[in-house]
C-alpha cells in the first residue's frame, strides 16, 4: 500500500508519491452545466479580436463550444454555434451578406441573433425557418475587442465600463495570447507578485529592470469585484506600492511593466494591461485585451505596440513561440504556467506564505459556485453619475525615507495600506473629482507618512 503523500519525509521518496488525484473538478472545469461554466458564462467575455473579423468568418472555442463569429456587410458582428441547423455543415465557411451569413451548403441564412431568414432550397411556402431558431449568443464590439454573453438572455448585464478604458492621452492596443493548459493556473499568476520576482529576474535572465528583484511586503483582500493585493517595496528613499486587481469572475489588471522607480513621485499611475482569461476548454486558455500605452506606465517607450495582436504580445515569455532551448534557458510566465500539467493538481501543491492571494482567490471561487459571492457594484455599466466603474490597480511612488527607530517592514506595510485607502476613498467622489482626490490624499501620506 502507497503511504500517503503527505507523510512522506524521506529522500528519493518518489515511489510514494506516484499516484495523481483528480483534479480540482468545480474550478478548473467551465464547460455547459459545470458549475464555474455557468457562472461566467453570466458575464461578457472577449472572444475575438476585431481586426481578426474582416469579410470572413472566424471560428472560436470558448468554454467548451464551438462558435463561428462573423461580420455581415452592414458591419453587424454576429456570434453563432459553429455548425448549421440544417445539416451541419460550418458556418466558418458561410459567406457574410448584406444581413446574416449564408451556409454554403444549402444558402440558409441566419441573422446575428439565429433568427433563419431564407432557406432558399424548401417550397416558397415552407414554414421551416419558422419553427425555430438557431443558436446565437448577444455581441458587442468595444475598443477592438468582440465580447459575447453565453447565459440566460434574461440575465444579460450591461456591458461594464472601467475606469482604465477611458482615460485621456492613453491609447489601448488589442492583443490575445492562447496557453495550452487550465485557465486557472493562468489567471492566479496575477495575485501572485512573488513570482516576478524570481521568474522574471532572480532564476532566469532579467525581464524588466533591478527593482522588480526587491521582496516587497505584501497584503491580500477581497473587494467589492473580487481580490487584490498591495505589494511595497524600499527603492532607495522611496517606497513603491503596487497593486494588482483580480475583478470577478475572470478580468485583471496589471500595473507598469517597465517601472523604475527613479523619476521621482508618481501618484496613482494606472495599468499596462488589462485582460480577461477565457476558457477555450478545460486544457487550453485565451487571454483577450489591452495593452495600454502612454507615458506614465511606458515612459522610456520600451514597448512596441506593432508586436500586439492575435497571439502576440511586447514582453518576453508570454507564448511558446520561442525554441524550446531558449524557453529552458529564459523560461517565462507561458512556461511556468503550462508545465503544471494540462491541469494543475491543487492536491499536490505545498502552499506556502506567498501563496496567500492563490488561496484566497480559490476560496472566493468556491463561494461564487456555491451562490454566497455577490458583487453589488459589479457587473454592469457605469456608477450612477454616469462615470466609468473606478477600479484599483496602479503604481504609486512616494518619497518616505526609512525612519529611525521605525522597521522598515512596517513603515512599507504601512504605505501601502494608506495608499489603498486613498485609493478605495476615490470611489465615493464623484466621476469628475476623483483622480484629484485620489492624489491630494497620496500627497499627504509622503507628507506625513505616519507609523
Amino acid at each position: 500500500m502507497s503511504v500517503q503523500a503527505a507523510e512522506v519525509k524521506q529522500p528519493y521518496g518518489g515511489y510514494h508519491l506516484r499516484d495523481l488525484p483528480k483534479d480540482d473538478w468545480d474550478l478548473s472545469h467551465t464547460g455547459p452545466d459545470t458549475p464555474l461554466g455557468e457562472y461566467f458564462r453570466r458575464q461578457w467575455n472577449p472572444v475575438a479580436l476585431s481586426s481578426r473579423v474582416k469579410d470572413l468568418p472566424v471560428t472560436v472555442r470558448v468554454m467548451g463550444e464551438d462558435l463561428v463569429v462573423f461580420r455581415d456587410k452592414s458591419d453587424n458582428v454576429g456570434v453563432l454555434h459553429r455548425h448549421c441547423s440544417h445539416r451541419g455543415t460550418s458556418l466558418e465557411f458561410g459567406i457574410p451578406s448584406e444581413r446574416g451569413i449564408r451556409c454554403c451548403y444549402h444558402g440558409w441564412l441566419f441573422d446575428i441573433d439565429g433568427t433563419i431568414l431564407e432557406t432558399p432550397g424548401e417550397p416558397p411556402d415552407s414554414k421551416l425557418k419558422d419553427s425555430f431558431v438557431h443558436g446565437a449568443y448577444p455581441a458587442l464590439e468595444y475598443k477592438g475587442l468582440i465580447f459575447a454573453y453565453m447565459g440566460p438572455p434574461d440575465e444579460k448585464p450591461d456591458f461594464p465600463v472601467l475606469d482604465v478604458f477611458e482615460l485621456p492621452d492613453n491609447k489601448l492596443v488589442p492583443y490575445s495570447t492562447h496557453t495550452p493548459c487550465n485557465w486557472l493556473q493562468v489567471h492566479e499568476n496575477g495575485i501572485d507578485p512573488i513570482h516576478a520576482v524570481f521568474l522574471h529576474g532572480r532564476v532566469g535572465e532579467q525581464h524588466f529592470n533591478e527593482a522588480w528583484l526587491e521582496m516587497p511586503t505584501l497584503e491580500f483582500c477581497e473587494s467589492d469585484k473580487g481580490a487584490y493585493y498591495i505589494s511595497s517595496r524600499r527603492l532607495g528613499d522611496m517606497i513603491w506600492v503596487r497593486s494588482a486587481e483580480m475583478v470577478f469572475p475572470n478580468f485583471a489588471q496589471t500595473g507598469a511593466l517597465w517601472e523604475y522607480g527613479d523619476r521621482g513621485e508618481k501618484l496613482f499611475g494606472r495599468v499596462s494591461l488589462s485582460r480577461w482569461t477565457v476558457p477555450e476548454d478545460d486544457t487550453s486558455t485565451w487571454f483577450f485585451g489591452w495593452r495600454h500605452f502612454n507615458d506614465t506606465v511606458d515612459p522610456e517607450h520600451l514597448s512596441d505596440e506593432a508586436q500586439c495582436g492575435h497571439n502576440s504580445v511586447d514582453f518576453v515569455g508570454q507564448t511558446g513561440e520561442r525554441s524550446y532551448e531558449d524557453r529552458q534557458r529564459n523560461p517565462g510566465d507561458w512556461d511556468a504556467q503550462v508545465s503544471q500539467r494540462l491541469i494543475a493538481n491543487h492536491k499536490k501543491e505545498h502552499l506556502g506564505a506567498s501563496d496567500v492571494g492563490v488561496a484566497m482567490l480559490r476560496r472566493l471561487f468556491t463561494r461564487a459556485i456555491e451562490g454566497k459571492l455577490v458583487h453589488p457594484k459589479f457587473p454592469g455599466g457605469r456608477v450612477a453619475d454616469g462615470g466609468p466603474i473606478p477600479t484599483i490597480s496602479h503604481d504609486t511612488l512616494l518619497y518616505v525615507p526609512p525612519k529611525g527607530g521605525i522597521d522598515d517592514n512596517e513603515l512599507l506595510a504601512d504605505v501601502g495600506r494608506r495608499v489603498l485607502d486613498a485609493i478605495i476613498s476615490g470611489h465615493d467622489v464623484s466621476s469628475a473629482d476623483r483622480i484629484a482626490h485620489i492624489e491630494n490624499r497620496l500627497r499627504e501620506i509622503s507628507e506625513a507618512p505616519g507609523t
